[in-house]
């Protein structure tokens, strides 16, 4: 039934003709209601620091990337166990933008790999939030893809005050 309604809408919008829509791992950002011609990622960076968050038995790595001064924004990745990759940074303009990539517990570069332990929608909320204050950061833009989207929602919801845009 979902599909069927999906599949009514999508054909009923003449305004998605001839766009061009994300092209996963290609380094070009697309999408209904932009043009036609896709744009490329910001250049690749490295991170200025690196570091874990320990927590129980988790130990979460995080890492900053861009403008130390910039506008905060944390990228929060899909899953599971999928983790952040270079890629990821280039979304974000680095000289704009202080840029926070975390390996979500159990996930990349986060140990132990693929452990559910204390590894709850909840927790991870918190890590979000221990994380935003051990970096000293008062309030920052949430960048989530799948299931990082919910995540940065849950995490919006909880902490509302901490958020100024949700990027989904």
């Amino acid at each position: 039934r979902f599909s069927f309604v999906h599949l009514a809408l999508m054909t009923s919008l003449p305004s998605t003709k001839g766009l061009s829509g994300t092209l996963v791992g290609t380094g070009k950002l697309g999408g209904f209601g932009r043009s036609p011609t896709l744009r490329t990622l910001y250049p690749p960076i490295d991170p200025y620091s690196t570091g874990r968050l320990e927590v129980g038995v988790h130990s979460v790595y995080y890492e900053e990337c861009g403008n130390k001064d910039g506008k905060p924004v944390v990228f929060i990745h899909g899953g599971p166990g999928g983790g952040c990759s270079e890629a990821n940074r280039r979304f974000f303009d680095p000289e704009r933008y202080r840029i926070v990539l975390f390996d979500q517990r159990g996930a990349g570069r986060s140990t132990p790999t693929a452990d559910l332990t204390d590894n709850t929608t909840w927790d991870l909320v918190a890590d979000l939030e221990t994380l935003r204050e051990m970096l000293g950061i008062d309030r920052w833009m949430c960048f989530g893809g799948s299931w990082g989207s919910t995540l940065a929602l849950v995490y919006a919801i909880t902490h509302p005050e901490r958020v100024t845009e949700l990027v989904m």
